[in-house]
């Protein structure tokens, strides 16, 4: 059983070796023009459309993974970025909750965006490419089965142009003509069939591909700029209160200074004449200390706060209980409120350097 068996395969590795004899020895022939070759300009077109084809799918599949690439490069770049904000962001400082948010939700942004180009572009252009190699792999057998077709044509033709026929090789020729023309045939009109069908599927691909693509993008880039705007803002709010804080500091060391100076000038001046007055002073309604004019712009930032626009005219107000009166804010209700509603119920506090006393 032994021998058998390495009888048959040294019998099939002779008929390969033989066949690839044949063709070689027909192709020989057809370049020298000795032989006629059968041609199929149709078939040829066919087959410059599927290298054509195929070609231009690798290239966007090698670019749409490029491009993939670099977005999961700018992923990583983004996080540790973000990151990078997450730690040395102080937790007294505007925001931190909105900021740790912040960052979790621009990760997560940018993996759903990697994962649903991977999803629904690249799947589906692999899926699309995957069948190139067998149908590449049959074209070739074809083009094996149609060397064997002519060679076994020609030999057909010269047995039967000998001058001594031999029926016996001359019906064991037509045979072998018939066999190869067969299975040439039937690898021909399947391909035939295919590749026209095949040819007009690469537009429906690649309107697939990047219409998926864009569509990924664009979602991509408009939450993108929301969690951008939202970072802006909140940067906008620590600078801020940066502001705020450096300027109600300044204004409790100027406050201290002018204090120590109007001491040390009542200490050596003589009390005022009672018949003296205040004239800004008397024209105020009853109730109100004073009135400012804003000099700067302030936005609110708590509900208790008063929001000026510059040239705002405020009536200031005591406070209720001294005690709640931080150093630097007054209290106040704007006079054109107050002129219009006759009430208080507007006041609120804002920083008294934002302001100048009338």
């Amino acid at each position: 059983m032994a021998e058998l068996g390495k009888g048959v395969t040294a019998g099939k590795l002779a008929l390969n070796v033989q066949k690839r004899l044949n063709r070689a020895q027909e192709k020989v022939l057809q370049k020298l023009g000795k032989a006629d070759e059968t041609r199929d300009s149709a078939f040829e077109e066919l087959v410059a459309n599927f290298n054509k084809q195929m070609t231009e799918g690798s290239k966007v599949q090698r670019d749409l993974k490029a491009y993939l690439a670099a977005v999961k490069a700018m992923h990583d770049a983004s996080r540790r970025l973000q990151d990078c904000l997450a730690d040395m962001y102080e937790p007294d400082w505007f925001g931190k909750e909105e900021l740790d948010a912040q960052v979790e939700d621009t990760d997560t942004l940018w993996m759903e965006y990697h994962q649903n180009l991977t999803d629904k572009s690249l799947l589906g252009l692999d899926t699309y490419l995957a069948q190139f190699p067998e149908i590449k792999a049959r074209l070739a057998k074809r083009d094996r089965k149609l060397v064997d077709f002519d060679s076994a044509r020609h030999h057909f033709a010269s047995l039967q142009k000998g001058k001594k026929k031999d029926e016996a090789k001359i019906a064991k020729a037509e045979e072998e003509l018939g066999r190869a023309q067969r299975i040439f045939e039937e690898l021909n009109v399947e391909l035939q069939d295919e590749l026209p069908v095949l040819w007009d599927s690469r537009v429906g691909v690649y309107v697939d591909t990047f219409h998926s693509l864009a569509g990924h993008e664009e979602k991509f880039h408009r939450e993108m700029s929301k969690l951008s705007h939202n970072l802006n803002d909140i940067m906008t709010k620590l600078e801020e209160q940066r502001q705020l804080k450096k300027d109600a500091t300044a204004a409790t060391k100027k406050g201290g200074a002018k204090s120590e100076e109007a001491n040390h000038s009542q200490a050596s001046s003589p009390a005022p004449k009672s018949s003296v007055t205040n004239g800004a002073d008397a024209e105020l309604p009853p109730g109100f200390l004073y009135k400012v004019k804003a000099v700067h712009e302030y936005t609110a930032t708590d509900n208790d706060e008063l929001e000026l626009k510059v040239g705002d005219a405020v009536l200031v107000l005591a406070f209720d209980n001294p005690e709640e009166q931080d150093d630097g804010w007054l209290l106040g209700v704007k006079e054109a409120h107050w002129f219009l509603k006759k009430d208080i119920s507007a006041k609120g506090v804002f920083p008294e350097n934002f302001t100048q006393k009338v």
